[in-house]
Protein backbone atom coordinates (compact mmCIF):
# COMPACT_ATOMS: atom_id res chain seq x y z
CA UNK A 1 0.00 0.00 0.00
CA UNK A 2 2.82 2.42 0.88
CA UNK A 3 4.53 1.71 -2.45
CA UNK A 4 1.37 2.58 -4.36
CA UNK A 5 0.88 5.78 -2.35
CA UNK A 6 4.46 6.87 -3.04
CA UNK A 7 4.02 6.07 -6.73
CA UNK A 8 0.83 8.16 -6.89
CA UNK A 9 2.55 11.03 -5.07
CA UNK A 10 5.45 10.91 -7.52
CA UNK A 11 3.14 10.99 -10.55
CA UNK A 12 0.99 13.80 -9.14
CA UNK A 13 3.84 16.01 -7.91
CA UNK A 14 6.46 15.27 -10.57
CA UNK A 15 6.84 18.93 -11.62
CA UNK A 16 7.16 20.09 -8.01
CA UNK A 17 9.76 17.42 -7.20
CA UNK A 18 11.74 18.31 -10.31
CA UNK A 19 11.63 22.03 -9.45
CA UNK A 20 12.97 21.33 -5.95
CA UNK A 21 15.79 19.25 -7.43
CA UNK A 22 16.64 22.00 -9.91
CA UNK A 23 16.79 24.58 -7.11
CA UNK A 24 19.02 22.26 -5.11
CA UNK A 25 21.21 21.75 -8.16
CA UNK A 26 21.55 25.49 -8.65
CA UNK A 27 22.42 26.05 -5.00
CA UNK A 28 25.08 23.34 -4.95
CA UNK A 29 26.55 24.66 -8.17
CA UNK A 30 26.75 28.11 -6.57
CA UNK A 31 28.27 26.86 -3.33
CA UNK A 32 30.79 24.68 -5.13
CA UNK A 33 31.85 27.04 -7.90
CA UNK A 34 31.53 30.39 -6.16
CA UNK A 35 31.99 30.11 -2.41
CA UNK A 36 34.86 27.65 -2.68
CA UNK A 37 36.56 29.47 -5.56
CA UNK A 38 39.39 31.88 -4.69
CA UNK A 39 38.25 34.07 -7.57
CA UNK A 40 35.15 34.94 -5.55
CA UNK A 41 34.88 34.38 -1.79
CA UNK A 42 37.26 32.14 0.11
CA UNK A 43 36.23 31.07 3.57
CA UNK A 44 39.77 30.01 4.26
CA UNK A 45 40.05 33.58 5.48
CA UNK A 46 37.20 33.20 7.97
CA UNK A 47 39.47 34.28 10.81
CA UNK A 48 39.94 37.65 9.16
CA UNK A 49 36.20 38.05 8.88
CA UNK A 50 35.59 37.15 12.54
CA UNK A 51 38.21 39.71 13.55
CA UNK A 52 36.61 42.37 11.37
CA UNK A 53 39.54 42.53 8.94
CA UNK A 54 37.51 41.53 5.89
CA UNK A 55 37.28 38.57 3.55
CA UNK A 56 39.23 38.08 0.35
CA UNK A 57 37.23 38.86 -2.82
CA UNK A 58 40.13 38.36 -5.22
CA UNK A 59 43.39 36.73 -4.17
CA UNK A 60 45.39 39.37 -2.34
CA UNK A 61 42.65 42.02 -2.52
CA UNK A 62 40.68 42.68 0.70
CA UNK A 63 37.30 44.32 0.97
CA UNK A 64 35.15 45.13 3.94
CA UNK A 65 34.07 41.82 5.48
CA UNK A 66 30.55 42.76 6.49
CA UNK A 67 29.73 44.48 3.20
CA UNK A 68 31.07 41.50 1.28
CA UNK A 69 29.10 39.09 3.44
CA UNK A 70 25.82 41.01 3.01
CA UNK A 71 26.37 41.25 -0.76
CA UNK A 72 26.83 37.48 -0.85
CA UNK A 73 23.77 36.64 1.24
CA UNK A 74 21.35 39.27 -0.11
CA UNK A 75 22.39 39.60 -3.75
CA UNK A 76 24.84 37.00 -5.01
CA UNK A 77 23.15 33.82 -3.79
CA UNK A 78 19.55 34.73 -4.75
CA UNK A 79 20.65 36.13 -8.12
CA UNK A 80 22.68 33.05 -8.98
CA UNK A 81 19.88 30.71 -7.88
CA UNK A 82 17.30 32.57 -9.94
CA UNK A 83 19.38 32.85 -13.11
CA UNK A 84 20.73 29.32 -12.93
CA UNK A 85 17.33 27.79 -12.17
CA UNK A 86 15.75 29.67 -15.07
CA UNK A 87 18.50 28.51 -17.44
CA UNK A 88 18.13 24.88 -16.33
CA UNK A 89 14.33 24.96 -16.40
CA UNK A 90 14.09 26.42 -19.89
CA UNK A 91 17.07 24.42 -21.10
CA UNK A 92 15.16 21.15 -20.60
CA UNK A 93 12.57 20.08 -23.17
CA UNK A 94 11.10 16.98 -21.55
CA UNK A 95 7.71 18.46 -20.64
CA UNK A 96 6.91 19.64 -24.16
CA UNK A 97 8.22 16.42 -25.65
CA UNK A 98 5.97 14.30 -23.44
CA UNK A 99 2.96 16.55 -24.06
CA UNK A 100 3.32 16.38 -27.84
CA UNK A 101 3.90 12.63 -27.84
CA UNK A 102 0.75 12.01 -25.81
CA UNK A 103 -1.25 14.34 -28.05
CA UNK A 104 -0.24 12.41 -31.17
CA UNK A 105 -1.40 9.13 -29.61
CA UNK A 106 -4.65 10.72 -28.40
CA UNK A 107 -5.34 12.39 -31.75
CA UNK A 108 -4.71 9.17 -33.62
CA UNK A 109 -7.05 7.31 -31.29
CA UNK A 110 -9.88 9.86 -31.23
CA UNK A 111 -9.72 11.68 -34.58
CA UNK A 112 -8.29 9.13 -36.98
CA UNK A 113 -5.16 8.58 -39.02
CA UNK A 114 -5.32 11.82 -41.02
CA UNK A 115 -5.36 13.98 -37.90
CA UNK A 116 -2.68 11.77 -36.34
CA UNK A 117 -0.37 12.28 -39.33
CA UNK A 118 -0.88 16.02 -39.17
CA UNK A 119 -0.17 16.14 -35.44
CA UNK A 120 2.94 13.98 -35.84
CA UNK A 121 4.37 16.31 -38.50
CA UNK A 122 4.84 18.93 -35.78
CA UNK A 123 7.51 16.92 -33.96
CA UNK A 124 9.31 14.82 -36.60
CA UNK A 125 11.32 15.58 -39.72
CA UNK A 126 10.06 12.64 -41.79
CA UNK A 127 7.19 12.88 -44.26
CA UNK A 128 3.99 11.76 -42.52
CA UNK A 129 1.45 11.84 -45.34
CA UNK A 130 1.52 8.10 -46.04
CA UNK A 131 2.35 6.64 -42.61
CA UNK A 132 0.21 3.89 -41.12
CA UNK A 133 -1.09 3.99 -37.54
CA UNK A 134 1.73 1.65 -36.48
CA UNK A 135 4.34 3.84 -38.17
CA UNK A 136 2.94 6.94 -36.46
CA UNK A 137 3.25 5.33 -33.04
CA UNK A 138 6.77 4.11 -33.83
CA UNK A 139 7.76 7.61 -34.97
CA UNK A 140 6.53 9.09 -31.68
CA UNK A 141 8.49 6.59 -29.61
CA UNK A 142 11.65 6.99 -31.68
CA UNK A 143 11.42 10.77 -31.34
CA UNK A 144 10.76 10.65 -27.61
CA UNK A 145 13.75 8.39 -27.01
CA UNK A 146 16.13 10.34 -29.23
CA UNK A 147 15.06 13.72 -27.90
CA UNK A 148 15.28 12.51 -24.32
CA UNK A 149 19.00 12.67 -25.01
CA UNK A 150 18.96 15.92 -26.98
CA UNK A 151 16.45 17.72 -24.80
CA UNK A 152 17.25 16.52 -21.28
CA UNK A 153 20.38 14.45 -20.77
CA UNK A 154 22.72 16.46 -23.01
CA UNK A 155 21.77 19.87 -21.53
CA UNK A 156 22.21 18.55 -17.99
CA UNK A 157 25.47 16.87 -18.96
CA UNK A 158 26.90 20.13 -20.27
CA UNK A 159 25.53 21.98 -17.25
CA UNK A 160 27.53 19.64 -15.03
CA UNK A 161 30.64 20.24 -17.13
CA UNK A 162 30.44 24.01 -17.71
CA UNK A 163 27.48 25.40 -15.78
CA UNK A 164 24.66 27.44 -17.32
CA UNK A 165 26.93 28.85 -20.09
CA UNK A 166 27.80 25.30 -21.13
CA UNK A 167 24.14 24.30 -21.20
CA UNK A 168 23.10 27.34 -23.25
CA UNK A 169 25.99 26.84 -25.67
CA UNK A 170 24.88 23.25 -26.22
CA UNK A 171 21.30 24.41 -26.83
CA UNK A 172 22.53 26.80 -29.52
CA UNK A 173 24.50 24.02 -31.21
CA UNK A 174 21.53 21.65 -31.08
CA UNK A 175 19.13 24.30 -32.39
CA UNK A 176 21.47 25.12 -35.28
CA UNK A 177 21.57 21.45 -36.22
CA UNK A 178 17.76 21.27 -36.12
CA UNK A 179 17.49 24.27 -38.41
CA UNK A 180 20.11 23.57 -41.08
CA UNK A 181 21.69 20.18 -40.35
CA UNK A 182 20.13 18.44 -43.36
CA UNK A 183 21.65 16.49 -46.23
CA UNK A 184 20.08 18.30 -49.16
CA UNK A 185 21.16 20.71 -51.86
CA UNK A 186 20.31 23.79 -49.86
CA UNK A 187 22.09 22.89 -46.60
CA UNK A 188 24.69 20.31 -47.63
CA UNK A 189 27.80 22.46 -47.08
CA UNK A 190 26.92 24.84 -44.27
CA UNK A 191 24.60 22.38 -42.55
CA UNK A 192 27.26 19.69 -42.47
CA UNK A 193 29.33 21.66 -39.95
CA UNK A 194 26.30 22.16 -37.68
CA UNK A 195 25.44 18.46 -37.87
CA UNK A 196 28.99 17.31 -37.09
CA UNK A 197 29.28 19.74 -34.18
CA UNK A 198 25.97 18.46 -32.77
CA UNK A 199 27.16 14.86 -33.21
CA UNK A 200 30.25 15.67 -31.17
CA UNK A 201 28.28 17.44 -28.42
CA UNK A 202 25.87 14.51 -28.12
CA UNK A 203 28.37 11.66 -28.36
CA UNK A 204 28.56 10.97 -24.62
CA UNK A 205 25.02 12.13 -23.65
CA UNK A 206 23.37 9.81 -26.21
CA UNK A 207 25.10 6.76 -24.78
CA UNK A 208 24.45 7.97 -21.26
CA UNK A 209 20.76 8.28 -22.14
CA UNK A 210 20.60 4.65 -23.23
CA UNK A 211 22.40 3.58 -20.05
CA UNK A 212 20.01 5.51 -17.80
CA UNK A 213 16.99 4.08 -19.63
CA UNK A 214 18.30 0.59 -19.00
CA UNK A 215 19.00 1.39 -15.33
CA UNK A 216 15.55 2.82 -14.53
CA UNK A 217 13.81 -0.16 -16.18
CA UNK A 218 16.33 -2.85 -15.16
CA UNK A 219 16.02 -4.16 -18.72
CA UNK A 220 18.72 -6.56 -19.86
CA UNK A 221 17.10 -6.67 -23.28
CA UNK A 222 17.32 -2.90 -23.53
CA UNK A 223 21.03 -3.08 -22.80
CA UNK A 224 21.48 -5.82 -25.37
CA UNK A 225 19.63 -3.84 -28.03
CA UNK A 226 21.70 -0.71 -27.36
CA UNK A 227 24.93 -2.66 -27.83
CA UNK A 228 23.70 -4.65 -30.81
CA UNK A 229 21.81 -2.03 -32.80
CA UNK A 230 22.93 1.36 -31.51
CA UNK A 231 25.86 1.74 -33.90
CA UNK A 232 23.84 0.66 -36.97
CA UNK A 233 21.84 3.89 -37.11
CA UNK A 234 22.83 6.50 -39.71
CA UNK A 235 23.25 8.95 -36.86
CA UNK A 236 26.25 8.19 -34.62
CA UNK A 237 24.12 9.00 -31.57
CA UNK A 238 20.37 8.61 -32.13
CA UNK A 239 20.51 4.83 -32.47
CA UNK A 240 21.52 4.19 -28.85
CA UNK A 241 18.48 5.57 -26.98
CA UNK A 242 16.17 4.32 -29.76
CA UNK A 243 17.62 0.83 -29.53
CA UNK A 244 17.39 0.86 -25.73
CA UNK A 245 13.68 1.77 -25.84
CA UNK A 246 12.98 -0.81 -28.55
CA UNK A 247 14.55 -3.47 -26.36
CA UNK A 248 12.75 -2.33 -23.22
CA UNK A 249 9.35 -2.48 -24.96
CA UNK A 250 10.26 -5.44 -27.21
CA UNK A 251 9.42 -3.56 -30.41
CA UNK A 252 10.85 -3.08 -33.87
CA UNK A 253 11.95 0.45 -34.74
CA UNK A 254 13.64 1.85 -37.82
CA UNK A 255 13.01 0.92 -41.44
CA UNK A 256 12.59 3.09 -44.56
CA UNK A 257 11.07 6.57 -44.30
CA UNK A 258 10.87 9.62 -46.52
CA UNK A 259 12.59 12.86 -45.53
CA UNK A 260 11.86 15.93 -47.67
CA UNK A 261 10.74 13.68 -50.49
CA UNK A 262 13.81 11.43 -50.40
CA UNK A 263 13.50 7.77 -49.36
CA UNK A 264 15.99 6.96 -46.58
CA UNK A 265 16.48 3.28 -45.87
CA UNK A 266 17.29 2.97 -42.18
CA UNK A 267 18.17 -0.42 -40.67
CA UNK A 268 15.60 -2.09 -38.47
CA UNK A 269 16.13 -2.17 -34.72
CA UNK A 270 14.71 -5.41 -33.38
CA UNK A 271 12.48 -8.05 -34.99
CA UNK A 272 9.19 -8.03 -33.07
CA UNK A 273 6.81 -6.13 -35.36
CA UNK A 274 3.90 -6.36 -32.92
CA UNK A 275 1.06 -3.84 -32.83
CA UNK A 276 1.67 -0.96 -30.42
CA UNK A 277 -1.22 -0.31 -28.03
CA UNK A 278 -2.36 3.25 -27.32
CA UNK A 279 -1.76 2.75 -23.59
CA UNK A 280 1.96 2.08 -24.14
CA UNK A 281 2.67 5.78 -24.43
CA UNK A 282 2.29 5.88 -20.64
CA UNK A 283 5.22 3.49 -20.25
CA UNK A 284 7.39 5.70 -22.46
CA UNK A 285 6.39 8.79 -20.48
CA UNK A 286 7.28 7.03 -17.23
CA UNK A 287 10.70 6.06 -18.56
CA UNK A 288 11.38 9.63 -19.68
CA UNK A 289 10.41 11.08 -16.31
CA UNK A 290 12.46 8.60 -14.31
CA UNK A 291 15.51 9.13 -16.51
CA UNK A 292 15.14 12.89 -16.12
CA UNK A 293 14.96 12.67 -12.32
CA UNK A 294 17.89 10.28 -12.13
CA UNK A 295 20.03 12.53 -14.31
CA UNK A 296 19.23 15.59 -12.18
CA UNK A 297 20.25 13.68 -9.05
CA UNK A 298 23.49 12.50 -10.68
CA UNK A 299 24.34 16.05 -11.74
CA UNK A 300 23.66 17.30 -8.21
CA UNK A 301 26.05 14.71 -6.82
CA UNK A 302 28.66 15.57 -9.44
CA UNK A 303 28.46 19.29 -8.76
CA UNK A 304 28.65 18.76 -5.01
CA UNK A 305 31.66 16.48 -5.29
CA UNK A 306 33.67 18.39 -7.88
Amino acid sequence: MLVYKLSDFYKTHFKFILLLLLLGLAFMAWSNRFIQDDAFISFRYADNFVQGNGLVWNPGEKVEGYTNFLWTILISIPLYLIVSSICVFYGLANRQLITEGKKVFATLQNEGIGAGRSRLSRIVGRDTTSLSSQQIRIAVMETMSENLGDGVIAPLFWYAIAGAPGMLTYKMVNTLDSMIGYRNERYEQFGKFAARLDDLANFIPARLTALLMVIVTASRKGAGFAVRYGHLHKSPNAGYPEAALAGILDLRFGGPNRYHGVLVDKPYIGHNDREIATEEISAVVGINQRVCLLMVILVMVFVLKF
